[in-house]
């Protein structure tokens, strides 16, 4: 791939500065310079260069969902993503790998699969360049215990393999678990430490001792991993603070207390809260037999609304709260994700310009590339997109692929601007 000259744009370089008229030079993988010019000011063709004349559009970097299932398949049912076939399921994740570098998404952070060594395959797939997607990191499978979320044995077929979680019952049982998760070659494990209402089990509710989670962290801790909770509950939420474990999906139950803790640990945590589950299943899933009434009695109407009080709370306290709604159901199916950044902003109380920077620059650690992606700065990955229009003025438009006219990553493009290289050209590929 040849170096490549962005001008005539308006870069957005996720600093937490207002964008200015730019250009930026990648070179290899990398962003080698970044110079702001008047309008039509570009300062001439770098040799051999494809120059892409932007003509004022809205460059920034490309986005980081932080919580990413891509064996959800879509369907409305945990049954439905268990059961599909391996091989099928496997050229499902593959095909919503690509779906989401359509999007603009170039980074994602796994946040379970649906079976052990899905996500390993697909993340390893697409490194080696066998299919498309974004940078991943591979998690495990949800690991539960007897009765709890994931555990979806019957009485007449209670082997472990049909369940969609990782059954476990005590500290070794934990770490034989977290270990056999290691040796498949996943980046992190996932516990699900509360409930979930739909299958019955209160959100509120919790579930393990706190040995099974020391253990579960300590042990990942000792090979390297990282740890990330299903905590829906205050509990569960806490716990995720006692132990160190860095990612906490939900947190839709705080008290008081929970919210000092957080703020004292704010830099140990990445809170992806997954509204439009929440918000999509008590408002348009009607159709899959999830009515607003019968919403209300499984109890989301009441997690919604304290799930709002959490993530406002939470925000004036300046914890990092990251896009990733928990995608991959019907009512909330891939491809959407850029819902939750409007989410945000009508929820939760961010500005366009945070909800940009949680998509943008407070994903760069949570890909664990701190410093090096996440902005449009010199030395940093090359993962960009050029958007037709201003997400600082309508963050919707990150919500149409035809408005994403873009997707570079890691220097090359995925989907590049229409037209052939020139200096007097709009767009070059």
């Amino acid at each position: 791939m040849s170096d490549v000259l962005f001008t005539n744009v308006k870069v957005f370089d996720a600093t937490g500065e207002q964008p200015y008229q730019g250009e930026v030079l990648v070179q290899g993988n990398r962003i080698t310079r970044v110079t702001r010019t008047g309008y039509g000011q570009a300062r001439g063709a770098v040799q051999g260069a494809h120059i892409i004349d932007g003509a004022g559009a809205f460059l920034m970097p490309g986005m980081i969902e932080a919580h990413t299932h891509f064996s959800w398949n879509d369907q409305p049912s945990l049954d439905a993503i268990q059961r599909m076939p391996p091989e099928e399921h496997i050229l499902w994740c593959a095909e919503v790998a690509e779906r989401y570098l359509d999007m603009g998404w170039t980074s994602c952070v796994g946040a379970a699969t649906a079976k052990p060594r899905l996500d390993v395959a697909i993340r390893d797939a697409i490194n080696n360049g066998t299919i498309i997607g974004p940078r991943y990191l591979a998690a495990s499978q949800e690991i539960t215990v007897q009765g709890g979320l994931g555990d979806t044995t019957m009485p007449h077929l209670p082997q472990p393999e049909f369940a969609f979680g990782a059954v476990v019952c005590g500290a070794e049982e934990m770490r034989k678990t977290v270990r056999t998760f290691i040796k498949y070659g996943v980046d992190s494990l996932k516990i699900n430490l509360s409930g979930e209402s739909i299958t019955g089990m209160p959100s509120s509710m919790s579930q393990f001792t706190e040995e099974e989670i020391k253990v579960c962290v300590s042990e990942a801790k000792a090979w390297g991993k990282r740890v990330s909770a299903h905590a829906r509950s205050t509990w569960g939420v806490k716990q995720c603070i006692k132990h160190g474990i860095e990612v906490i999906y939900h947190a839709s139950y705080t008290d008081e207390e929970t919210l000092d803790m957080m703020e004292a640990s704010k830099r140990d945590h990445f809170v992806a809260p997954g509204l439009a589950w929440l918000i999509n299943t008590c408002h348009n899933a009607s159709q899959y037999g999830i009515t607003p009434d019968v919403a209300r009695k499984m109890g989301y109407f009441e997690e919604l609304d304290a799930a709002i009080k959490s993530m406002q709370g939470l925000h004036k306290r300046g914890v990092r709260i990251l896009p990733g709604g928990d995608y991959g159901f019907a009512w909330t199916p891939h491809g959407t994700n850029a819902k939750d950044l409007e989410y945000f902003v009508k929820y939760v109380g961010m500005s366009n310009m945070e909800a940009l920077l949680s998509a943008t620059a407070w994903g760069g650690p949570m890909m664990k590339l701190r410093d090096q992606l996440g902005k449009i700065q010199e030395g940093y990955l090359a993962d960009i997109l050029l958007i037709d229009g201003d997400p600082l003025r309508d963050i919707k438009i990150l919500q149409d692929k035809a408005r994403i006219l873009a997707v570079m990553k890691d220097g090359k493009f995925h989907r590049a601007p229409a037209g052939r290289a020139s200096p007097t050209s709009r767009w070059a590929d």
